[in-house]
């Protein structure tokens, strides 16, 4: 897809998205995966999200491999992952979406949805990052994106239940743990 179709392509998904406060769920919006086709979330629901803010030259690129590992282990059960793309953090997404994607499958063999990049802090965060951080849509975990690889985990029913912050990585035990009592183990 070239850049101008793209352009417009988020433009567009943008305004059907509508904005944050409007929304009640995170089915309530629409995101450009990383091929550039437009997906709405509601075709999530029924499962378990972990929905992750990431990049490839980051500290933290590594947790590509715990994501992937998380996916393959619970998807099964219902679980899928997220992966967004930002370049928000000292520029270290800076990649088109195609070179994204590439640099995750080969170096990681991620296999979970990869979307196209975007902005998840500040006046210009997408919709889906504003009602997760926003405290009128999500009071519980509300908060400003701190870093690259932070984690939200999202219930069958579209509510936020969970958050970790970057540090806490994929395979740990308080992720685990959220992980296994939203599947319902």
């Amino acid at each position: 897809m070239k850049l101008g179709s793209l352009a417009a392509a988020l433009a567009a998904v943008t305004a059907v998205a509508g904005s944050a406060a409007e929304a009640s769920s995170i089915y309530h919006f629409q995101v450009v995966d990383i091929e550039g086709r437009s997906v709405n979330l509601e075709q999530y629901r029924g499962k378990v999200l972990l929905i992750v803010n990431v990049a490839s030259r980051c500290g933290y690129t590594y947790q590509y491999e715990g994501l992937e590992a998380l996916y393959r282990e619970y998807a099964g059960r219902g679980l899928v992952v997220l992966g967004f793309p930002s370049n928000d953090f000292l520029g270290q997404e800076p990649g088109s979406n195609e070179q994204i994607k590439e640099f995750c499958s080969l170096k990681y063999g991620v296999t979970f949805p990869m979307f196209a990049r975007i902005r998840v802090k500040g006046r210009d965060a997408h919709p889906l990052y504003k009602f997760l951080t926003d405290k009128r849509t999500n009071p519980r975990f509300a908060g400003g994106i701190t870093w690259n690889f932070n984690k939200f985990l999202v219930g069958r029913d579209g509510v936020v239940l969970a958050r970790f912050q970057t540090k806490e990585e994929p395979a740990s035990e308080p992720v685990r743990k959220a992980l296994e009592q939203a599947l319902g183990s």
